[in-house]
C-alpha cells in the first residue's frame, strides 16, 4: 500500500500494512491482555474498579452459566441492553468466550424497536437493564427470547454502596417503572451461580460472526452489519497501530468512555483497543449529566477520551469544565458525526490538546480513516486512511474517480463487513469487495480525505443516525395521518433535528397529539423537533414523495 498517498503522511513509526500474525479471535486477542496486563486497572465506574484478572474470571464465570445453566450453543443470539456500567463488560466478553454472537441493543429504544431488532436477530437471551426491562415486558410474547436477565445499576459496586444506589434509582428517582417477567434472572443471583459452573472453550473461527451491530445502513430500516472475529481482531491491529503516537507502554492510559459501549465507535475504540493496550477505562454512565460528568473527570488524571462533537461543545459551554487539570491529555479524538472546526478550535484553546476527527461506519468496525495523532491532522478532513485500509471516490456506475473529483466513498480492509444479516446485499458492494459508504467526499493531493455530504436523507442527530424511512413509518401509523415525509434540517444543539412535513386526514390532528404519539413511539434522537402541517407534498411523476425538495425549501 506504499503507492498511495496517504502513507507518505502516516506519522513516524506507522507501517502501512498490519502483521499477519494476529490472534485469530476476540477471545485470544482479550486472554493475551488478561495475561499481560492481569493486575492493572481494566474498568472503573461510580468509584468501583475491576484489574485485568478479575474482569477475566468474572466473564469466565458468565460464560459457563451460558452454556450450563441457560444451554446456549455457539452461534446463539445474545442482546445486551445497558448503558456503561461494570456489568457490560462482564457480560460482552463472557458471551464472546461462549461463542455466542453479541446483539448490542439501545436502552433507549421503544418497544416497536426492540421488537424488530429482536426478531430479525432472532435473540435467544437478552442482559437488561432493569430501568428498560417494562418496555421488554410488552414485546416478550411476541419475540424469540427465550431468557431474561434483569441488572440493577449499583449490582457489581458491592456492598453497602451497590444497596444504596439500587435503592436511590429505583425508589428515589423512581427510574425503574413496574415490570413483571416471568422467570427472568436476576444479575446478581446469577453471578453467584456462575462461580461454581464450568466453562468449556470454544473453538472460534476468524470468519465466525462476533456481533450484529444494527445500524440503517445506506437506506432504508435498521438492519445488522455482520462483523467477524476477524474484522475485530484486525480493526484493532490497525487503530493500535495509529495510536502509536499517544500510547506508552511503561505507563498506564486512562480512557474517558462517555460514548456508550453499544455504540460500535465506543465497542471497539475504547473497549477492543483498550483492553488490547492495557489502559484504564473510566466508564461514564450518564454524560449528560455535566456536572455529575465533570466531576468525574476532576478524579481522573487521564490521558485520552473520545466524543461526538456534541459532547465536546456541551464540556465547553460548562465554566466548571475551564478546572479540569487536563495535563496528561495526550489524544482527543472525535467520531460519529463531524467535529465541526469552532469547536475543535475551542477545544484546543481550553485544553491544550487536539481534537481530531476520525471517519468510519458501523459496517466498518468502524474505523476507516483517522487524522494524525502527532499534531499534523488537518481540520475539516477525516483524515487519512488508518493502516491495511484503501478508501476511494466512485461515481454511481461503479467508476474510480480521480483525487479531488466528488463522488461516494468506497473502503475495503479487513475490518469492512461480509454483509449485513439475513439480507440481500446486491448493490452494498463495488466489484464484491468495495463497500459503498453511501456518503459523498472526495480525496485531497496528499491523501486526506474530506465528506462533501452525508447520506442523502440520513440524519445526524449528535453522531446517531435517523433515517427517514423509519420515522415516516411510524408517524404513517398513526389514524388521522394520510402522508408524511421526513427531513434533517439544522440544528445548534445536535447538528441536525428531524423535521416531519405532514398531510392530514382528519383536520382535527394537532401538533401536540402528534408529539405525544411519537414520544411513545420513537426513542427521543428520532422523535421530530419540528412538525409542519401541508396540503400537499411535492411528488415526482410517478408519485415518489421529494424529499429533496422540502430540504431545499428549508
Amino acid at each position: 500500500m506504499s503507492q498511495f498517498p496517504w502513507t507518505a503522511n502516516y506519522p513516524e513509526g506507522i507501517p502501512a500494512e498490519i502483521e499477519d500474525n494476529r490472534p485469530e479471535n476476540i477471545v485470544d486477542l482479550l486472554d493475551n491482555a488478561f495475561k499481560k496486563y492481569g493486575s492493572r486497572e481494566a474498568f472503573e465506574n461510580m468509584g468501583k474498579s475491576f484489574i485485568y484478572q478479575e474482569i477475566d474470571q468474572l466473564s469466565t464465570n458468565f460464560a459457563g452459566y451460558l452454556q450450563n445453566a441457560l444451554k446456549l450453543k455457539k452461534g446463539d443470539r445474545i442482546a445486551i441492553q445497558m448503558p456503561n456500567c461494570l456489568q457490560y463488560p462482564i457480560v460482552l466478553i463472557g458471551a464472546l468466550k461462549a461463542g455466542l454472537i453479541v446483539v448490542n441493543t439501545n436502552p433507549l429504544y421503544t418497544p416497536r424497536e426492540m421488537e424488530h431488532q429482536f426478531k430479525d436477530a432472532q435473540i435467544k437471551l437478552i442482559v437488561i437493564l432493569a430501568n428498560f426491562a417494562h418496555h421488554l415486558e410488552e414485546i416478550l410474547d411476541d419475540v424469540p427470547i427465550k431468557h431474561v436477565i434483569v441488572t440493577e445499576l449499583g449490582d457489581m459496586l458491592g456492598g453497602l454502596k451497590g444497596k444504596i444506589v439500587n435503592f436511590v434509582v429505583r425508589k428515589v428517582k423512581k427510574m425503574v417503572p413496574p415490570y413483571k417477567i416471568q422467570g427472568a434472572h436476576k444479575f446478581k443471583d446469577v453471578m453467584v451461580k456462575a462461580a461454581r459452573m464450568k466453562y468449556t472453550k470454544q473453538e472460534i473461527k476468524g470468519s465466525d460472526t462476533a456481533f450484529l451491530q444494527y445500524t440503517g445502513g445506506t437506506t432504508g430500516v435498521s438492519k445488522g452489519a455482520t462483523l467477524s472475529h476477524a474484522n475485530i481482531v484486525a480493526h484493532t491491529f490497525q487503530t493500535s497501530l495509529w495510536f502509536i503516537p499517544l500510547m506508552d507502554q511503561n505507563k498506564q492510559d486512562i480512557m474517558i468512555t462517555a460514548i456508550p459501549m453499544y455504540h460500535v465507535f465506543a465497542l471497539n475504540v475504547n473497549g477492543m483497543l483498550m483492553m488490547h493496550e492495557g489502559a484504564k477505562n473510566v466508564l461514564i454512565t450518564n454524560p449528560r449529566d455535566m456536572p455529575g460528568f465533570i466531576k468525574e473527570l476532576k478524579k481522573h488524571k487521564f490521558s485520552i477520551i473520545t466524543g461526538v462533537n456534541t459532547l465536546f461543545n456541551g464540556l465547553l459551554n460548562q465554566e466548571e469544565f475551564k478546572t479540569v487539570d487536563f495535563s496528561s491529555l495526550k489524544g482527543v479524538i472525535g467520531g460519529g458525526m463531524a467535529v465541526q472546526d469552532f469547536v475543535a478550535k475551542k477545544w484546543e484553546h481550553v485544553t491544550g490538546s487536539p481534537l481530531v476527527e476520525g471517519y468510519g461506519l458501523s459496517e466498518t468496525s468502524p474505523v476507516l480513516s483517522c487524522n494524525p495523532l502527532d499534531g499534523t491532522h488537518q481540520l475539516g478532513t477525516v483524515g487519512l486512511p488508518i493502516p491495511s485500509t484503501e478508501m476511494a471516490i466512485f461515481d454511481d456506475n461503479g467508476t474510480r474517480l480521480n483525487q479531488g473529483e466528488v463522488g461516494e466513498i468506497c473502503a475495503r480492509g479487513p475490518q469492512v463487513m461480509s454483509g449485513y444479516w439475513g439480507r440481500d446485499n446486491d448493490g452494498v458492494f463495488f466489484e464484491d469487495v468495495w463497500f459503498r459508504t453511501g456518503d459523498i467526499g472526495l480525496m485531497k493531493e496528499d491523501g486526506f480525505f474530506k465528506i462533501v455530504d452525508r447520506k442523502k436523507d440520513m440524519i445526524n442527530v449528535s453522531g446517531f443516525n435517523v433515517f427517514p424511512n423509519e420515522v415516516e413509518n411510524v408517524i404513517a401509523d398513526h389514524p388521522k395521518v394520510l402522508e408524511v415525509a421526513v427531513i434533517g434540517v439544522t440544528d445548534p444543539h445536535s447538528t441536525e433535528c428531524v423535521k416531519a412535513f405532514i398531510v392530514k386526514s382528519d383536520q382535527s390532528l394537532t401538533i401536540e397529539e402528534l408529539d405525544e404519539y411519537c414520544h411513545e413511539e420513537l426513542t427521543g434522537y428520532k422523535r421530530p423537533k419540528h412538525y409542519e402541517f401541508r396540503d400537499e407534498l411535492p411528488k415526482s411523476n410517478v408519485g415518489k414523495i421529494l424529499r429533496r425538495m422540502l430540504k431545499e425549501e428549508a
